[in-house]
């Protein structure tokens, strides 16, 4: 790639108008988010690559944190430096926790939102839809060869089998693109520092989740330390972090009984912008709004943290075999895992023929036309609202 493609910037007030507008429109989850950024970005604006596309997301996947924000933030820095990566970011999570926080107080002050469950119902299998269609663009991006589909598919078959995203996949992925595609044996000292340098990262994060909390509210510490802790230690997507999530609020803490845990839940889906701030909900049933706010910085601070340490030194070596070997065989990974977790959701969000047949003609619609992700979600929201009723169906949530 030519010099002008890989170092032109981009004004930080452009990438701060386009990061508000798809915090408050990108529908869909982090595949979704991702996709609709390598759409627009790469096919329409020009501001990347597929390179640099390809790159940031094999990186963010196999960093801790929510993969749709880190991959804006990684985008931000990129093309507007180290103070465009932290406007871009939190103009990317501020609409969200705007609408989130809402949403959370009028919960709390009406004892709860009796619609959440039929829009859930009607929005949840077009989410699937959504997130299949991303991926299937992320594929067409980035998957070029045969080893690459071998490691999506072990991917895929660790991911049904643990039920959950785990670390050590994408990092395994990355040592045999590190073996196939590198120069490992070439130069077998710059591998090494290099592949040492890509090993040692995911567990950065770890090293800031404690810490003396006694000069703030005891809740607020917790909570603060809590999403922190989710924020460090989760990989692949917000999808992913819902496990981690239950077992803390729900079993470990009683912050939340399950009914309220799914409805956080729900409204992180829901939502545009980033799955994860279900944390910002978490947060407001706990504490109000401190606790939305504290919950929302916790749970997106390392993912600011991680992307600008990792993102200077690959820009650096972006060029070196083994870092490219790295990358494409965690893209694989990341591809992979994204399948497999779809599986999983798709378990949660179709059970009867109608959610069938709403993700199934989502499914096709995006594929067919061009539709935008508001209206697609819009129109699944009115199918919900109007089907639930109707069909009382008594599985939504309870699978």
């Amino acid at each position: 790639m030519d010099s002008e493609q890989t170092t032109h910037r981009v004004p930080i007030r452009e990438l701060v108008r386009y990061y508000l507008r798809l915090g408050l429109v990108g529908f869909g989850g982090p595949v979704a988010l991702v996709g609709q950024m390598e759409r627009e970005m790469v096919g329409e604006k020009k501001w990347l690559t597929r390179e640099e596309m390809r790159e940031g997301i094999a990186v963010c996947q196999s960093l801790p944190g929510p993969l749709a924000i880190q991959v804006g933030i990684w985008i931000s820095y990129i093309r507007g430096g180290f103070w465009g990566a932290w406007a871009g970011g939190w103009a990317f999570i501020l609409p969200n926790f705007v609408i989130v926080a809402t949403l959370g107080a009028l919960y709390v002050h009406f004892g709860g939102l009796p619609l959440v469950t039929a829009i859930f119902y009607g929005v949840s299998p077009a989410v699937i839809a959504l997130i299949l269609h991303s991926c299937y663009r992320l594929a067409k991006l980035g998957m070029d060869d045969w080893l690459q589909w071998a490691l999506a598919a072990v991917a895929f078959a660790v991911t049904l089998a643990v039920r959950a995203e785990v670390a050590w996949i994408f990092l395994a992925a990355g040592a045999v693109g590190i073996l196939y595609y590198g120069s490992l044996f070439r130069a077998r000292a710059s591998a090494s520092t290099t592949s040492s340098f890509l090993f040692g990262l995911p567990f950065l994060a770890g090293a800031g989740a404690g810490g003396d909390v006694s000069s703030l509210n005891v809740m607020l510490g917790k909570l603060f330390i809590f999403f922190l802790k989710a924020g460090s230690l989760t990989f692949g997507s917000g999808l992913v972090i819902v496990p981690f999530l239950e077992k803390g609020l729900v079993q470990q803490t009683g912050w939340l009984n399950e009914r309220e845990f799914l409805v956080a839940v729900a409204m992180g889906m829901m939502s545009p912008g980033p799955v994860v701030i279900t944390a910002t909900f978490v947060g407001y049933l706990v504490a109000g709004f401190w606790g939305a706010l504290v919950a929302t910085i916790g749970i997106f601070l390392p993912s600011f943290l991680l992307v600008l340490i990792v993102a200077p030194v690959l820009v650096r070596y972006r060029t070196n075999l083994n870092v490219q070997g790295f990358i494409k065989g965690a893209y694989a990974a990341a591809i992979g895992t994204i399948l497999g977790a779809c599986v999983l959701l798709g378990r949660i969000a179709i059970g009867d023929w109608l959610t069938a047949l709403v993700a199934l003609v989502s499914l096709v619609v995006l594929f067919r036309w061009k539709v935008s992700n508001p209206l697609l979600i819009a129109v699944a929201a009115v199918i919900g609202l109007v089907a639930f009723p109707l069909l009382q169906p008594t599985w939504v949530f309870v699978k």
